[in-house]
């Protein structure tokens, strides 16, 4: 064998690899953007950062313990010291610079008497809260200041996909400023028991604690959700985070300039997700909708004709997956709108036209009973005509009270030691100002006492 054919073969393993090598070095990878050698976001940073800010806040009296405390595994981002003057730390992100105004998270600024923002050039300013919705943990500030930089909003975070790159901005362990990079790992996420209303977008972008508030923006530097929460049992980034989406801070952020507060709609159900028993006993094609357990007289609902054991599929056309999606789709609807529910009842659907009502039942019982329902026994109560008190009709998932275990069915007799017989009992019991509530409930057979934080 000629000597130059024989190094030929001796080396043809090594030219092989290193033309394996130039191939996938100058190739994109199908369906994964391609960058080019030496490119950085940091143009994109330098726009949006200035945008992202440090909140601090103080209050003077004793460390107040939230109703997320008791939800395993999961950690909100700020940090508070246990001391009678309380200090937090966390993020926000201006969203308004003409107004000076500034989106957070509700618990990052919850409880405080001061409130701090302080600009990525080191200004600070003492801000006002505009508004806030504790069930879907968003809040609205607003900062006397000039020459703010807002993050833009992206027109649709509903086109979002798993796989788009974002980045996380916020203010980890009160460090200051960090950015860190990843992508969306899931959308629409909900059912978490975190917030009342939940629609999540889930990310692997590294975020910590203090970054509540913080900015999730995609490499076009376009704001497409608020940093909100992260699953960690040790507080620390594990790669599961979650950000309220843009589409939904929006919808808040409209009422709670106009309003402060989120004026919400309701139908006057109560509904539970499809499981694997309910659609063989509803004989149900697909375990999609919301099951409808029970209907409020006089509401909406039992006005347009709705009934237990009906099966809601849609909302204006658009499909509904589970009970939290339902929830959404009514809870930011304008008051006094008339929608169109698809429905399927008795293996034929039809659509009905409801219009949505103020949701008086939750209105003005506080954070720590936002989405209960209560109201006089009902007749086909079982302890109908024996007692007084008033009756748990309805209650969302993942709200306080239910976190706490309170349960459809059960009848609270007094609060605060405070004897209840109708609503108007309930909400003076409720003025009584206290780190907790204390309910004497009977359910069954037994009576107990229960606690929400």
């Amino acid at each position: 064998m000629p000597r130059n054919r024989a190094l030929m073969l001796r080396y043809l393993p090594f030219l092989l690899l290193a033309a394996l090598l130039l191939l996938t070095t100058t190739l994109p990878v199908s369906g994964i953007a391609s960058i080019p050698p030496g490119s950085s976001i940091a143009p994109m940073l330098e726009k949006v950062m200035p945008g992202v800010v440090n909140i601090s806040t103080r209050s003077h009296g004793r460390g107040e313990v939230t109703p997320y405390d008791s939800v395993p595994g999961y950690r909100r981002f700020y940090r508070q010291p246990r001391s009678s003057r309380r200090q937090s730390l966390g993020s926000g992100v201006i969203i308004d610079a003409g107004n000076g105004w500034v989106l957070t998270n509700f618990h990052v600024i919850k409880g405080a008497d001061v409130i701090t923002v302080t600009l990525s050039d080191k200004r600070s300013f003492d801000a006002k809260v505009l508004g806030k919705d504790p069930e879907a943990d968003v809040a609205l500030l607003q900062i006397d200041a000039k020459d703010l930089t807002a993050v833009p909003m992206m027109k649709d975070s509903e086109k979002l996909r798993v796989g788009d790159f974002v980045v996380a901005i916020g203010n980890p362990f009160g460090l200051g400023q960090t950015a860190t990079s990843g992508m969306i790992s899931a959308v629409g996420r909900s059912g978490l028991g975190i917030e009342g209303y939940e629609d999540f977008i889930q990310t692997d972008a590294s975020i910590n604690p203090g970054s509540s508030g913080g900015a999730l923006v995609t490499l076009n530097g376009e704001l497409a959700g608020m940093n909100t929460a992260i699953v960690g049992p040790s507080g620390g980034n594990v790669g599961i985070g979650f950000a309220i989406p843009v589409n939904m801070i929006r919808l808040i952020v409209n009422q709670l300039a106009e309003h402060g507060e989120v004026k919400r709609g309701q139908l006057g159900v109560a509904i539970q997700d499809i499981s694997p028993r309910l659609k063989e006993a509803f004989d149900l094609p697909t375990m999609d909708g919301s099951v409808v357990s029970q209907v409020l007289g006089g509401s909406p609902a039992e006005k347009a004709g709705i009934k237990a054991g009906d099966v809601i599929l849609a909302v204006n056309g658009t499909p509904v997956e589970n009970s939290s999606d339902l929830r959404n789709s009514i809870g930011f609807l304008p008051v006094g709108e008339t929608v169109r529910l698809s429905i399927l009842r008795d293996g034929k659907r039809r659509n009905l036209q409801v219009t949505i009502a103020e949701n008086e039942e939750e209105g003005d019982l506080g954070e720590r009973l936002s989405g209960v329902v209560l109201g006089p026994i009902t007749k086909d109560h079982p302890l109908f005509g024996q007692l007084r008190g008033v009756e748990v009709l309805a209650i969302q998932q993942g709200a306080p009270a239910a976190r706490a275990g309170l349960q459809p069915g059960d009848i609270v007799t007094s609060i605060n030691q405070q004897p209840v017989t109708s609503r108007a009992d309930v909400v003076r019991a409720l003025r009584q100002k206290g780190d907790r509530l204390l309910l004497h409930l009977l359910r069954d057979d037994g009576a107990m006492f229960l606690v929400i934080k």
